[in-house]
């Protein structure tokens, strides 16, 4: 098996051998703009939607790509091609882009003319083991102390590289259980986003999600708007508190590498009955069918 191939800046370079400069704005300033895609029986999923997404971020962070999306797709292509053969039948990847807008001087906060964006194109084993018993019995959402940063400081929506407000509500999560998952709330107390993911409940069988006020509009969570269209399940966006929470039939998360993630407690509290709910599951065997691979079985073999 050879060793993945990474796309850095015009050039196909051995995994380990990528490195970018300590000058380079996603160091010096964590300016990073950033997208992860997933394949599916090692097609790539809705890529399409991810590096449209990608091109929103830019455009909000006020830099570009160096390129546009037709040839970020192609790129990506080709790198997912050239990396195909070292991912055995049954596995799958992530495809991640990391853009930066080059080298930045932190002392004088100026780009300078010459630099020019710094573009990366990954690809990683997709590992689902971490997630695999959640299918069968949930995981516990747990509300951190720390709060999601207020969409007037930073837009949630911006989907950026910066993962330390997050690994702070990780951490923090961890302390109540080990295999908790964060569930944050913003400033005034409602319902946010997970560290890497969206947030659902259902009560009487119509599905909720909080806003993209608040919370990114995850590519999985357009899918399940998308798959509860397909199922005749009402669904809607809204303002939600805890209370909803406790007080929901079912709950689950959804995010680019396990699809949906079950939610059976909350807080320590029973969520419904504290089993994985009907709709939870007639959600993730729809996503299985639409895509062809047993979400479950791919997560359990691992």
């Amino acid at each position: 098996m050879s060793e993945n191939l990474v796309y850095l800046n015009g050039e196909y370079v051995p995994a380990n051998e990528a490195k970018i400069s300590i000058f380079d704005g996603a160091i010096s300033l964590g300016m990073t703009v950033t997208e992860s895609t997933r394949t599916f029986a090692h097609q790539p999923y809705r890529l399409r939607d991810h590096i449209n997404r990608l091109f929103l971020s830019l455009k909000a962070a006020r830099f570009d790509a160096g390129m546009t999306a037709d040839e970020l797709e192609q790129l990506t292509l080709e790198v997912w091609k050239k990396n195909e053969p070292n991912y055995a039948p049954g596995t799958d990847a992530w495809i991640i882009h990391n853009v930066t807008p080059g080298t930045w001087v932190p002392s004088s906060g100026q780009k300078p003319a010459e630099s020019k964006p710094t573009v990366m194109i990954v690809t990683l084993p997709l590992d689902l083991s971490y997630w695999a018993d959640f299918y069968r019995v949930g995981c516990h959402a747990v509300t951190p102390f720390t709060r999601i940063q207020p969409a007037q400081s930073l837009d949630a929506r911006i989907k950026n590289r910066s993962r330390f407000l997050y690994t702070l509500a990780e951490s923090e999560v961890k302390l109540i259980d080990p295999m908790a998952q964060s569930l944050l709330l913003d400033t005034d107390g409602f319902l946010s986003e997970n560290k890497g993911g969206n947030f659902f409940l259902v009560t009487s069988n119509s599905i909720r999600t909080p806003s993209t006020i608040n919370c990114l509009d995850g590519i999985s969570r357009q899918t399940i708007f998308l798959l509860a269209e397909q199922l005749d399940l009402p669904i809607e966006e809204c303002r939600l508190l805890p209370y909803d929470v406790i007080t929901a039939d079912e709950a689950f998360f959804t995010s680019t590498p396990y699809s949906i993630m079950p939610a059976t407690k909350f807080n320590g509290t029973k969520i419904g009955d504290g089993q994985v709910g009907p709709i939870t599951k007639k959600l993730l065997a729809a996503w299985s069918e639409m895509v062809g691979v047993d979400l479950l079985k791919q997560a359990q073999s691992d």
